[in-house]
């Protein structure tokens, strides 16, 4: 089949009919995506398609197991370093037929894609080459989406910052700017916060928001960066186990973010889940708190990511405050540390670690390679010198917190 020099002088009104028009010369159906898979046009008149293909045109963005499989197969990679077309083998668990795919570049950067299913026909070498003119001509329309995106961007960054900060003060001015924005509004939400180890960079931006856009775990209101913190509001698709839902997804964020872009010692945290969307910028300071306390005591806290999984954590800003205006001392404590001092012993350390460990001889034991008679041994030791009564949860949960803020004291 022979095909004029450019089939793609024409002028299009609109990417559907540039859609359509590549199809009638490949004879097969065409979809067109933006550089986040989500669905910018397809062409409409097509008697077959495969299951990966009608969910795309249902939610209009593809599916993030395709997605997923395209990745693991090699197709993304392929596309995002690649002008020229690339074949897709079909992956039939995820429900995708054989596809041709070629990327639409402004300079060095990707900014769309144009998928060709092969129904019942074999793509050939000419149909590759239309394919790569294809994806030329489609530069302009894209990129005038991408301007008008990056417009509305401009104005709903500058609205989460606000929120952020404070600066919205009633729910009803927060649910306007909500509605003209167009952004969903949810019953439930959360700010989580990805501190990379370095400062995020535009390419490294891109694709953190690459694998935002993509994700369909759980629904993403609104994201900014900081310096090295990704910020998100996100909210839970199941109301019934949030925490559940954020933990999942924040380690899957932490996976990919490793596996695809080679980026790894990402710390997380995500504050209180809350309903009225005053309380963004009290979530907002409670993740930063999430962070701050997985500085200080990163082996005791590393899987924990929600505020409200903390526990005494959420206290020790508040205790050291007062402790430093001199409110509060623990004898029991100050005679156990001038005892380990004297004696080269570790008592305190003894304590705490039994202490971590749920109060269990035989885990704190072989956590601190002794034998259980030598734990019990300095357990009677800590009772007698600390003058303390092992028994009694307030004196033991008392010492237990004096710990552990001494040690956060001396960290600041």
């Amino acid at each position: 089949m022979t095909h004029h020099d450019d089939p793609f002088q024409g002028n299009f009104d609109s990417l559907e009919e540039f859609a359509d028009h590549i199809s009638d010369l490949l004879q097969c159906p065409i979809t067109i995506e933006d550089a986040n898979h989500r669905l910018i046009a397809y062409s409409a008149h097509d008697d077959y398609t495969d299951p990966a293909r009608t969910a795309t045109i249902i939610s209009r963005r593809v599916p993030e197991k395709v997605i997923n499989s395209l990745w693991k197969q090699g197709a993304i990679p392929a596309l995002l370093s690649s002008r020229d077309p690339v074949r897709v083998a079909a992956i039939s668990e995820v429900g995708l037929g054989s596809r041709v795919a070629v990327s639409i570049w402004k300079n060095d950067e990707v900014i769309g894609f144009i998928w060709a299913l092969e129904t019942d026909r074999t793509l050939s070498k000419e149909d590759m080459e239309l394919l790569k003119k294809a994806a030329k001509a489609a530069k302009n329309k894209v990129l005038q989406l991408y301007m008008r995106k990056n417009k509305k961007e401009e104005r709903v960054q500058e609205f989460f910052w606000k929120l952020l900060t404070g600066h919205m003060t009633t729910e009803e001015e927060i649910k306007e700017n909500f509605e003209m924005m167009q952004i969903p509004t949810a019953p439930l939400f959360s700010v989580i916060v990805f501190r990379l180890a370095n400062e995020i960079t535009r390419e490294i931006e891109k694709q953190i928001s690459y694998l935002l856009q993509t994700t369909q775990q759980i629904q993403l209101l609104l994201y900014t960066t900081d310096r090295s913190d990704v910020i998100l509001l996100a909210t839970p698709k199941n109301a019934n186990q949030p925490l559940q839902e954020f933990n999942c997804f924040i380690q899957s964020f932490a996976t990919k973010m490793k596996e695809r872009f080679h980026i790894s010692s990402i710390q997380s945290g995500f504050g209180g889940i809350y309903e009225t969307y005053t309380c963004i910028e009290k979530s907002y300071k409670e993740a930063l708190t999430v962070l701050k306390m997985k500085e200080k005591f990163l082996a005791q806290i590393s899987s924990i990511y929600g505020y409200q999984q903390l526990g005494i954590y959420q206290f020790f800003d508040l205790l050291l405050e007062k402790k430093r205006q001199g409110e509060f001392t623990n004898t029991a404590l100050l005679k156990l540390q001038s005892y380990d001092q004297k004696h080269h012993s570790d008592l305190v350390e003894t304590f705490e670690i039994f202490f971590d460990h749920d109060s269990n001889v035989n885990e704190t034991a072989k956590a601190l390679n002794i034998h259980p008679n030598t734990l019990a041994y300095r357990l009677k030791r800590i009772a007698e010198i600390g003058e303390i009564d092992l028994h009694d949860i307030n004196q033991k949960v008392k010492l237990y917190i004096d710990i552990k803020l001494a040690k956060y004291e001396a960290l600041h």
